[in-house]
């Protein structure tokens, strides 16, 4: 501003003397402050707001001395005729008056609490304050404990009946709102489980009418009149136990089964007991009444009244691709059949070579399952005839599982064998007397003798030891088993020629087969 004063350069701001400089005199002149501005005052607002007349302070002045901050304001003094009733007696200093009893007490014991002096609720020219409301010790432990709810009172069934407690429309409002609500949850369940559920339903299935058919020759139609003829045989022993199958052959009783089946596999013990389970599941005790090791077969009798009695067919009218079925308790699993047809004829089969004496036949080769438990089962054809008895099996697995490689001993070759063990109990066969062991060469081929017993059938025919022998009848040799069933397919007696090599050259020799 130009009204302002600045000093002169090389001045300090405090005032101080700078040498060789001129400072001015504090005599002159200084700025004074602003002037206020006040507005003018509504008349109305002051009316309102202003001070009272004849108040010049801030605040209003005191009528009289006032008690100070915690100083309590004193009663008036009571009137004379209350203080000479009331009132202290003259020259006592006591601050409450104690009642008119013994100075210990009653019985000693002092009612006053010694801090009863102190309380302001007793003092009789205590001031009254406001504050909190007076609480004694007892009155701290009430509040701590849970206040009480208001009991209501329970009603029994007949009080709300009968007892004119409830009112008549409540109870009715009541019973129809109960009506209610029964029917709508009905209704609701009604359709929740009629519509609500489309999982569980009442359905209706439709039966096909007229039944199957079953004409006659069907496999369904051949196991219906053949099973009834096979049992299941149970044999225990002090060397074991086992399972196998078998063929009612006779009315009388009789049984078709194999050797190793009766035996299980060896030679019969005197404790030995066998049981034969019909068709219907009865039971019946069995006798063996002989066996045939080197056929593998053998005939049980049972003293019961038999039924039904397989048919024996003819072996030799089988064709390679005829259908046949093999029923009996493989593995156990009694009443069993099963479907397949002839794959073969005239197989050579030797069983059982590790027991010192095998077993020899021409089997009837077929894919129908066969397990352990099927043998002396029937292999029966198309017509429900008894074709084969089965026997044995190839395996891949040392257990014996069926590979489609079944063989059945033919029912032309054991049927003599049967009817001589029913009628005798033993059996013979035509024999050569001679050991064979199987060749195979360029210039031979056929069952080469190791060695002729001496006096037999070969040594009278004047076959030699090393002679390879390669047709026995009409039928070729081409190993050792099938030089011995093409001699037992002929009977005891029988001169049938004998084609043999021998250094070289063939010769051919007629020879009388003797008994075994």
């Amino acid at each position: 501003m130009s009204d302002q004063w600045n000093p002169e350069p090389g001045t300090p701001s405090n005032g101080s003397a700078v040498p060789g400089v001129n400072v001015p005199s504090d005599d002159r002149p200084r700025l004074g402050p602003r002037p206020l501005q006040r507005p003018a005052v509504d008349p109305g607002a002051a009316a309102a707001f202003g001070r009272p007349a004849g108040v010049d302070g801030a605040f209003s002045p005191q009528a009289g001395r006032q008690p100070s901050l915690g100083e309590l304001k004193t009663a008036p003094p009571a009137p004379e005729a209350l203080v000479s009733a009331f009132g202290r007696p003259e020259g006592s200093t006591e601050v409450l008056q104690r009642p008119p009893t013994d100075e210990h007490g009653v019985n000693g014991v002092d009612p006053w609490d010694p801090d009863a002096a102190h309380d302001p609720w007793r003092d009789p020219s205590s001031g009254a304050v406001i504050g909190p409301p007076a609480k004694g010790p007892d009155a701290d432990r009430d509040s701590d404990k849970p206040k009480a709810k208001p009991s209501a009172q329970l009603l029994s069934l007949p009080e709300v009946l009968f007892g004119r407690r409830v009112k008549v429309s409540a109870l009715v409002f009541l019973a129809v709102f109960a009506l209610v609500i029964g029917v709508g949850g009905g209704i609701a369940a009604y359709f929740v489980a009629e519509r609500g559920d489309q999982l569980y339903s009442d359905a209706t299935l439709a039966e096909v009418q007229p039944a199957k058919e079953r004409e006659p020759g069907s496999v369904a139609d051949i196991a219906q009149r053949v099973r009834p003829a096979v049992v299941t045989i149970e044999v225990r022993s002090d060397q074991g136990a086992g399972v196998g199958s078998g063929a009612i052959i006779d009315s009388a009783g009789y049984v078709l089964t194999n050797e190793h089946v009766v035996t299980l596999g060896g030679v019969v013990s005197a404790g030995q007991q066998i049981t034969v389970v019909f068709n219907d599941g009865k039971r019946a005790e069995a006798k063996l009444v002989g066996s045939d090791p080197k056929m593998d077969l053998a005939v049980v009798k049972v003293d019961e009244d038999v039924s039904t009695v397989i048919q024996l067919g003819t072996s030799a009218d089988l064709a390679v691709g005829d259908t046949v079925l093999a029923i009996g308790s493989p593995l156990g699993e009694t009443d069993t059949v099963t479907l397949g047809i002839v794959s073969a004829l005239n197989r050579p089969v030797v069983v059982g070579e590790e027991d010192g004496q095998p077993a020899v036949y021409d089997a009837i080769q077929t894919d129908a399952a066969i397990n352990h438990g099927n043998s002396g089962g029937p292999l029966v054809d198309s017509t429900g005839a008894l074709v084969g008895i089965n026997t044995s099996i190839i395996s891949t697995s040392a257990e014996g599982g069926n590979i489609g490689l079944g063989y059945a001993i033919p029912i032309d070759d054991a049927r003599p064998v049967a009817e001589a063990l029913i009628q005798t109990g033993k059996v013979n066969h035509a024999d050569l007397g001679v050991n064979a062991a199987s060749v195979s060469a360029q210039t031979a081929e056929g069952a080469r003798i190791q060695n002729v017993r001496e006096g037999g059938a070969a040594a009278q025919a004047g076959i030699k030891q090393n002679d390879v022998i390669r047709k026995v009848g009409d039928r070729v040799i081409a190993n050792a088993a099938e030089l011995i069933v093409a001699v037992r397919q002929h009977k005891i007696g029988d001169t049938v020629p004998v084609v043999l090599a021998r250094d070289g050259r063939e010769l051919t020799v007629q020879v009388t087969l003797q008994s075994d």
